[in-house]
């Protein structure tokens, strides 16, 4: 029996051979024929454990323990359902037939196959990654959203199906369902995870990330999935912290600051500077600005779909691809010149301030009762507008729900970020 998925740990127990990928593999399916049904994580799969199975023999005879084994050697792993994935079809979350949009495998799956794991499936997607939410439910409590779009990857982390499971965030859709859902979302900077092989909803701001139960999971598949992955310059330590006050900061809801000022108490009881610091003076124009140009781009990467299979996509992505097709070119211009002003802008209000991180909630709340929407991702837009890399961590909880709190670090700084997250878990955890 395997208490639990920290991915670390699970690691260590394979490559040593400490631990069978038969026996793993015995107890995943149990795990996933008990818990599944009431979490609708994954994409449904036919023969997934006989192809499993299949797949750690062939696994182990390629790297016998005398040999050394590769990283993440027989980790089973979730791979939300816009990536394409050899041998199985991808529908991005849609009803759109499967080969209009297939392709060459994901460059981050081939990254986590190559260093040994085994994709145990595809995890469920809002449609197309946008607001069209699945079926799948928080573990948490099922009658609220898990959030969206990486609905699934987070979800299965959360009920301990999986210890490591690939998201894509555009607005939130790492952060928030991380947030919702109780465990690690790692968002590092823009295009530091290849997108090639990612069914595209605007790629001048999609990014790939991960879902695992803590940092050390993120800090451990990190350096095989970002490029130029090096060591962090800092040691642990403890960062310079800054509360991002202004109009970004009041969309948060009573309880979110209420938390956010609870752990601001107790990082500073331990030694962390923590200061407040004016930002996103003018937030409704970024907010604005970042969802024109999702709508704009998103028009244009799915112009040939939405034109043979318009009446497939749900009414929520079709309002968002007929407005898109409305903004001009010139607005979208502005609106990526924007981003690069506010990761400038960003950058210069931490130097003056002298801080290394901001600190802020992961979500406005915890997960909202019902279905039928996914959550307000607006306390993760401004972070993934400029591009800046960032992990939630799953801090506190409001009424027994889980409700993260979000660092985010200055632009190529995710090493950084993971080093100085790991230190700020350990202090905020129970």
């Amino acid at each position: 029996m395997l208490p639990d998925l920290r991915l670390t740990d699970l690691t260590n127990r394979l490559r040593r051979g400490d631990l069978e990928l038969a026996g793993l593999l015995d107890e995943l399916q149990r795990r996933i024929e008990e818990r599944e049904p009431a979490v609708l994580a994954l994409t449904p799969e036919p023969g997934r454990f006989d192809r499993l199975r299949r797949e750690a023999a062939a696994l182990e005879r390629q790297f016998p323990v005398e040999r050394g084994r590769p990283a993440l050697f027989g980790v089973p792993v979730g791979v939300k359902e816009v990536f394409r994935v050899d041998g199985l079809p991808t529908t991005g979350g849609s009803r759109l037939p499967p080969d209009e949009l297939a392709g060459e495998e994901a460059a981050a799956v081939k990254a986590l196959k190559r260093a040994g794991a085994l994709v145990l499936g595809k995890t469920i997607s809002t449609e197309f990654a946008y607001f069209a939410p699945g079926p799948t439910r928080n573990p948490r409590d099922p009658q609220r959203t898990p959030g969206g779009s990486s609905s699934g990857s987070a979800a299965a982390v959360a009920a301990g199906l999986l210890p490591l499971a690939l998201g894509t965030q555009t607005i939130g859709s790492i952060s928030r369902p991380a947030s919702f859902c109780g465990v690690t979302g790692f968002k590092p900077t823009y295009e530091r995870i290849s997108l090639a092989g990612v069914i595209p909803l605007a790629p001048s701001l999609d990014h790939v990330g991960t879902f695992t139960p803590g940092i050390s999971g993120a800090a451990l598949a990190a350096p095989i999935l970002c490029a130029g992955w090096r060591p962090a310059r800092v040691r642990g330590g403890r960062p310079a912290l800054g509360v991002p006050v202004g109009p970004y900061l009041e969309r948060a809801g009573s309880a979110a600051l209420e938390e956010l000022d609870r752990i601001c108490g107790r990082l500073g009881a331990a030694g962390y500077r923590v200061e407040r610091v004016a930002a996103f003076p003018d937030f409704e124009a970024v907010e604005r600005r970042h969802h024109e140009l999702v709508a704009h781009e998103a028009a244009r990467v799915h112009a040939v779909w939405f034109a043979r299979h318009g009446d497939l996509y749900h009414p929520r992505t079709r309002e968002l691809l007929e407005r898109g097709r409305e903004i001009d070119v010139e607005a979208a211009v502005e609106a990526r010149a924007g981003r690069d002003r506010l990761r400038s802008d960003l950058r210069e209000r931490m130097r003056e301030a002298g801080v290394d991180l901001w600190l802020s909630p992961a979500a406005p709340g915890p997960a909202p009762l019902g279905l039928e929407s996914t959550g307000d991702p607006v306390m993760n837009l401004p972070w993934t507008h400029a591009g800046l890399p960032t992990v939630t961590i799953p801090a506190c909880e409001v009424d027994g729900l889980p409700l993260g709190i979000q660092l985010a670090a200055d632009a190529g700084r995710d090493e950084d970020l993971l080093a100085w997250g790991l230190e700020i878990e350990r202090v905020l955890s129970p």
